[in-house]
C-alpha cells in the first residue's frame, strides 16, 4: 500500500465516512462501523474509555456534565442522561441517583466478594421468609405503591391491566429509552401478595402466562421493529425488592451478573417448573431449593448464610 495516498495518520478519523452500523457490542459501550477513507473501504471501531479513577478527576466530574436531562424521578430514585462533550443531541452518560442513599444500597454498590449459597424450603420458612418480611416493612417498596397506585411515572406506562390480577410494564431505569438492542423493561405486579418467585403456586400458572403474553404484545406493539424472539422475561432471586416484578430485555442484551446463573431465573422456566411439579394447587417454588450467589456484604451473607455455615462446621468439627 502506497501511504502516499492518504493523509496522515492522525487526520485519518475526521475523514471517515460512515456506511452502515456493522455491530453494537459490550453493552453498548462498543460500536464497529464501516464506511470510507479517500473512496477506500474502512473499518472505525469506537469504544468509550473507562471514567479516571483519580479523586481529583472524579470529584470534578459532577460539575464537568453538560446538558443534564432527567429523565424520571420516584421517591428517592432520580435517573438523567447527560453529555460529557459540546453536544447536547448525542448524550454519552446514564446517571442513576439515589438520594438519600441508605446503607443497604452502599453494600449493594461497593465491590465485594461473593459467595454461592443453596436456600432449602426450610432455610426459606425460617430465615429468609421474616427477612423479607422486615424489609418490605421499612419502607423500601415506597417507589413501587407510587408507580402502582399513580402518583409517580404514569407517563412511562406502555401498558396497564388493573384488577386482582393487573400489572403494569413502563422502563426500566437502566436503560436509555433510545436503544433497542439495550432493551429494559420491568412489569409491576399490582396483586401484593406476591413478594417474590417463592410465592409462585401451581395456582398461578394461568395467570403466568397471561401475563407473559400480554407484556409480549405491549412490547412489541410499543416497539414494532422487535419481534417475540428478540425479548427474554426473567426475574431474579433474590430480587432487590420484595415485590414480584418481571425484567424484559432485549436478547442481545449483554448478560452481566444480574443474568447470570444464580440470579435470573427465565419465566417460561419457571411456568415449565409448575407444571411439572407434583402436588396440587398450593404446591409452589416455595417447596423447593434454590441455588444462587449473594455479595459478602449483604445482609443475606452476614446474618443468615454466614451463621449457617459456621454452625454446620461447628457439628462437623
Amino acid at each position: 500500500m502506497d501511504t502516499k495516498e492518504l493523509p496522515e495518520s492522525l487526520s485519518l478519523v475526521p475523514l471517515f465516512k460512515l456506511d452502515k452500523i456493522l455491530n453494537q457490542d459490550r453493552g453498548d459501550l462498543r460500536i464497529v462501523l464501516y464506511g470510507s477513507i479517500s473512496e477506500k473501504p474502512a473499518i472505525l471501531i469506537a469504544e468509550r474509555t473507562a471514567f479516571p479513577t483519580s479523586r481529583e478527576d472524579l470529584a470534578a466530574l459532577p460539575e464537568s456534565l453538560l446538558h443534564v436531562r432527567n429523565l424520571g424521578d420516584n421517591d428517592i430514585y432520580r435517573w438523567y442522561l447527560a453529555s460529557s462533550r459540546p453536544a447536547p443531541q448525542c448524550p454519552d452518560i446514564k446517571l442513576n441517583l439515589i438520594f438519600p442513599c441508605t446503607d443497604a444500597h452502599v453494600k449493594k454498590y461497593s465491590r465485594q466478594g461473593t459467595r454461592m449459597v443453596t436456600e432449602t424450603p426450610q432455610t426459606y420458612a425460617s430465615n429468609i421468609r421474616p427477612y423479607m418480611q422486615r424489609k418490605r416493612e421499612e419502607g423500601r417498596l415506597n417507589w413501587v405503591w407510587n408507580i402502582i397506585e399513580g402518583r409517580t411515572e404514569q407517563e412511562d406506562v406502555l401498558y396497564k391491566e388493573t384488577g386482582e390480577e393487573g400489572f403494569l410494564v413502563l422502563p426500566d431505569l437502566n436503560w436509555d429509552r433510545k436503544t433497542m438492542t439495550s432493551l429494559h423493561l420491568l412489569g409491576l405486579m399490582e396483586r401484593r401478595d406476591i413478594w417474590s418467585v417463592r410465592d409462585l403456586k401451581k395456582k398461578h400458572i394461568g395467570w403466568l402466562k397471561h401475563m407473559h403474553t400480554k407484556i409480549m404484545d405491549a412490547t412489541i406493539k410499543m416497539y414494532p421493529e422487535l419481534e417475540r424472539d428478540q425479548l427474554k422475561l426473567y426475574v431474579h432471586y433474590q430480587p432487590t425488592y420484595y415485590h414480584f416484578h418481571v425484567h424484559v430485555v432485549h436478547v442481545a442484551l449483554e448478560a452481566g451478573a444480574t443474568q447470570a446463573t444464580g440470579k435470573a431465573l427465565g419465566l417460561d422456566n419457571i411456568i415449565s417448573q409448575l407444571e411439572r411439579m407434583a402436588g396440587r394447587d398450593e404446591s409452589g417454588m416455595a417447596d423447593v431449593s434454590l441455588t444462587y450467589f449473594i455479595g459478602e456484604a449483604s445482609e443475606l451473607w452476614t446474618d443468615v448464610f454466614l451463621p449457617l455455615k459456621e454452625a454446620s462446621s461447628a457439628q462437623r468439627d
